[in-house]
This record gives structure tokens, sequence and C-alpha cells, in this order.
């Protein structure tokens, strides 16, 4: 199975108000409240995609438990360590006059050690049955910015891959760890490399970055798409350019990132070549946009989206 663990998790709202403007009486005209965070968007496109996965992570006050009982009325498996501290609430304001997206993100719990060893030893527990593990999303309070690594690190083992899909620290932090894979969006490579991608080649060059500090595959999506750096020291290194055409009639496009990583994960789980993964990958993103909610996709979509994705083979920074 797929296991995603998500520290941060949320009660995520979004509301559609046409010409949104700050200062501003307004009225949505739709409005969807689910469970999210990154790590249970992945769970939720995983899920929708017809793989086996549990969510995990930590859940805590009357946000935690609906968090819970709305997952487990969505049909999605989960088994999350209860904690003292309120989870956080998340609100994205969406215009589909000008295409604009606000979200207003709560910090989230603080979290104690104790926390913490439960959330590890139960994650100890449920990663004998786990093929990929997905460490997403922020980090609560009082959490250290290496805790990706060290978690990375207890849970090591030949047969597991360790994915870790995170913002900034966190994600400088876990690549001490050597993970498998990771999927940050450009402005996340940018902050982690240190330097702005003007174009595809400079993304190459960033994936590739990535994977000399430890990484051992990189994804850097985009809108468009995603620059790849895949494979390893006995099989040879890849970089793979993955593209297509903007989709119109874009509703939403929260937790777009979260479905791309699903569907590249779900290929690879399926036993796909890279090339169909990322092209997997990449249809996700984009039929993610097509629905309100983080991680809501249609299989037809994705399938019918992928026939549009270019894949192609490119020398490491041209």
């Amino acid at each position: 199975m797929i296991l995603t663990v998500t520290l941060n998790a949320a009660l995520d709202r979004t509301l559609i108000v046409p010409n949104f403007q700050a200062g501003r009486r307004h009225r949505a005209s739709d409005a969807l409240t689910l469970p999210g965070g990154k790590g249970v968007n992945i769970a939720r496109a995983l899920r929708n995609l017809g793989q086996p996965v549990i969510a995990t992570g930590l859940a805590g006050g009357r946000t935690g438990t609906a968090i819970i009982e709305q997952l487990t009325a969505e049909g999605i498996l989960n088994d999350f360590v209860r904690i003292g501290d309120e989870s956080r609430t998340s609100t994205a304001v969406v215009d589909p006059t000008s295409n604009q997206q606000t979200e207003i993100n709560e910090y989230g719990p603080s979290v104690t050690d104790a926390e913490l060893a439960v959330l590890t030893e139960k994650l100890g527990y449920l990663t004998r049955g786990a093929d990929i593990v997905v460490l997403a999303g922020s980090l609560p309070r009082d959490v250290p910015a290496d805790y990706y690594a060290v978690l990375a690190k207890e849970l090591a083992r030949p047969d597991l891959r360790i994915v870790v899909d995170a913002p900034g620290p966190a994600l400088r932090g876990a690549l001490a760890s050597e993970p498998w894979l990771v999927s940050p969006n450009v402005r996340e490579a940018e902050d982690v490399v240190g330097n702005e991608f003007g174009d595809d080649e400079d993304a190459a060059l960033g994936a590739a970055t990535l994977c000399g500090m430890g990484a051992g595959n990189a994804l850097v999506h985009d809108e468009r798409g995603c620059v790849a750096s895949i494979g390893d020291d006995e099989s040879g290194r890849r970089t793979l350019l993955a593209r297509m055409d903007a989709m119109s009639d874009v509703v939403s496009t929260v937790g777009s990132g979260d479905a791309f990583l699903a569907g590249f994960l779900s290929g690879t789980y399926s036993g796909a070549g890279e090339e169909d993964a990322l092209r997997t990958a990449v249809a996700c993103g984009a039929a993610s946009t097509q629905l309100l909610g983080a991680g809501v996709l249609d299989g037809g979509d994705v399938e019918a989206i992928a026939r549009q994705v270019a894949v192609e083979e490119v020398a490491a920074g041209s």
C-alpha cells in the first residue's frame, strides 16, 4: 500500500467568490469543506485513482475530529494520532472571473515530544505493510525543521520508498536523509536551491541540484507540467520534460500539485515506466483543476488528458 503522513492536517474550506475584492462584502456562489493538508490531499487523489492508501498524521480538537470523521465518510482509510492542541482550518477564496485565488492558512497546532513519539511508533507499525510512504506538508509549531529527515532515517529500509513533499526548511532538512523522491513546485525548489528559474533549463538544473543535495529523484512542477531528474548511478540519470497546453475552464488550482504527485506515485505503483508515470502525473494535476476540492479528480478525465501530455528526454541543463 501507499501511506501518506500529514503532520499539519487541516479542515480546508474553499469559497467561490466572483469579482472578489479585499475590503468588500461578498456572497460565495459555491463552497466546499474537505479534510486537507498535503498528505490528505494526496491520499484522496490516490483513492480516486483506485490505489490502496492509508492516511495518517496528527489531528487534534473538534477540527481534528471533523477531519477524521469526514475522511472516513469519504471512504479513505485513516489512522491518525490524536493530539491535545486544535488542528488548523484553512480557507481558499477562488475568483472565477479573474482565475485568481487567495489562500489563508493557519499555522496549526503546537505538538509535544510525547505526541511525536506516539506518531513515530505508529508509523513503525503502519510502514510494515507499505511500499511507499509520503511525508507531506508543512510542520506544526514546535516541530524541528529536520523532523522529516529524522523520521525518514527512523523508517528507512531497503524496500520502502520514502517521498517528501514539503516547503522550505522542511524540504531542505529532509534532503539529508536521501529520500527516494522529492516533488516541490518551482517556488519551493527555488527556495531550497537558492536561485530563481527563468526557464526549463534552469528548472532542470534545479532538479539536478536537489538530487545532488540528497534526493534520489526530483520532480519540479508548475502549471504547464514538470521537469524531472530521475535515475541513479547504476542505471544512469535522465532529465525528462513533461508538458501540455494550458487547461481551459479552470475551476480551482488548490491542491493541483498534490494531485500531480499522486498521479506519479499511482503510475509508479502500478509498474508504469517513467514517461507514462509523468504523463499520469501531469494529467492528474490538470484534471484536478477542473473540479472543486483538493485531490478531487475524475479517472476518465485523467486518461483523456494524459494523451495530450508530451514527454521528452533532454540533456541535463539544456
